[in-house]
Parts: structure tokens; sequence; C-alpha cells
């Protein structure tokens, strides 16, 4: 049997002060810090390397390593701690739709949580870029919700909700989901798709995202954002390798692998 996460030093890194109760205000502080102190990164199926799912090797990367991951990552971590709080926790699947008709048909390439409070039952995710949740959301239909970055709203479909985000340019769909508990081959299933298939965005380009108590800092390749809680966003166009990593060090909190072949693909990035 494989052995528990380690809890007290997740929690640590979170930052996460008060008691560890399954309650909702304790998911929520979850939440809002996760993305905070965990970035949305990249990096390894875009160097070629493998993106083990197994809690071990999660906790080492994300927690220990200096390191992000995507929704997978994020969110079987997660999940992981969640359990051992003593939450009921169920791993959903989502189509994403973003930039996309909310009738497009796309695959469940995207992970999140299902977690059941009492009576009441709330989507978690802390691994969709750079629209991550920063609260959970209650699963209820049509109801505008609030959270510390943005206004979301869960739209009922035939067969489940979809998620939207309000953006200055309106309303604008991010996911289509449903209620079937999904397996843990299902996401290996996935994870290694995107993580190696040759079209796939992940190991073509460079994604990052991390929250921050001000605003949402994003970067795409060579292009450095940061959109602030105003309403402004502060773009920078990165040259050099070394701008990237120390980009990448100081609003991302991640620390690229070292090695002359991952310099040699970043420059590429850079140049192209």
């Amino acid at each position: 049997m494989a052995a528990l996460p380690d809890l007290a030093a997740y929690l640590a890194h979170l930052g996460y002060q008060g008691d560890a109760l399954p309650t909702r205000a304790t998911l929520g502080q979850l939440h809002r810090l996760h993305p905070q102190a965990i970035a949305f990164e990249n990096l390894s199926p875009l160097l070629g390397q493998a993106v083990p799912l197994e809690l071990g090797a999660l906790q080492r990367k994300l927690v220990g390593g200096g390191r992000g991951g995507w929704c997978f990552e994020h969110n079987l971590l997660l999940r992981a701690m969640l359990l051992q709080l003593g939450y009921a926790v169920t791993g959903l699947a989502a189509r994403v739709l973003w930039q996309q008709s909310p009738e497009a048909l796309t695959p469940r390439s995207h992970m999140l949580l299902l977690v059941e409070l009492g009576e009441r039952r709330y989507l978690v995710d802390v691994g969709f870029g750079g629209l991550t949740l920063t609260a959970p959301l209650e699963l209820v239909a049509d109801r505008e919700q609030e959270t510390p970055h943005g206004r979301f709203v869960l739209r009922a479909t035939s067969d489940g909700y979809s998620l939207w985000s309000l953006l200055p340019q309106g309303w604008c769909v991010l996911y289509r989901f449903d209620l079937q508990p999904q397996l843990p081959a299902d996401y290996e299933f996935a994870n290694w798709y995107l993580a190696t298939h040759p079209a796939s965005l992940f190991v073509n380009t460079l994604w990052a995202a991390r929250v921050a108590a001000d605003g949402r800092h994003a970067l795409l390749d060579a292009r450095y954002s940061f959109h602030a809680a105003d309403g402004q966003t502060h773009t920078r166009q990165l040259d050099t390798v070394q701008e990237l990593r120390e980009v990448l060090r100081e609003q991302f909190k991640v620390v690229a692998p070292a090695g002359a072949d991952v310099d040699a693909r970043l420059l590429h990035l850079l140049q192209n």
C-alpha cells in the first residue's frame, strides 16, 4: 500500500494557519492558498520528461522540488490531502472549451474535484492554468459566485454543467463536465496523451500561471504578463534564457531544471 503524502509539509508549503478540520472554511483557505504557492506549468512535457502521477512523486515535485505542474498533478495532490483531512472527494473530468463553442466536442482532458460537505456539493479545481479558481464553487446552476480572483457561474447542460468566467469581454466558457467518477486509469491515459502527443500544446509551448494576492501571473513562451486585480495588464517580452529562468523563479516560484539541453530548448522557444 502506498504511503500517504505528507500533509504537514503540504500545509506548511501553502502557509496554511489554523485548524485542519474538514469544514467549508478550511476548504476555502486551501483552495485560495494552493494556487498561490504552487504554479501551473508544463516544463516536464515540454522537455520530453515523464509526468508521473504517483503521490510520492507529486509531493516531491510540487511541495519539495521547487516545481509546479498541470491539472492532474495539482488536483490529485489536493485530493489526497483533502481525503486525509476527512473530506468526501470524487475525481471528475472535463472537456476544455476555452476559446471554443460551448457545444464543441472535445476530449475529457482536464481533471477537477467534487467535494461533498453535508448536503452541499462543491466544485474544487486548483489546476486550470491562467483562470484557476481560488475558491470552491457551490454546485448550483445559474448563480453567479464571487471568488478572490473573479466571478464565475455554473450553467446546466444536458448531462451536467459548464463553467463560465466573467472577463472584460463578457462571459466566457471554460469547460463542460458531468458527475461521472473517474478512475486512476482515466487520468493516466489523458496525462500520457497530453505529455507525449507530437501535436499537444503542452509539448510545443511553455505555459505557466500563478495566482498572487493582487492578480495573476501568466507566461506564454517568451511573453510574461501580470493581470492585476484592478483590471490592468502589464506585459514584458523576455529575450534571454536567463531572463526566462529568473521570471519563472521570482514570479512563479518555479526552479527550471538545469542543463545545456534545457537551455537550448528554452532558447528555441524565445527565438520562435
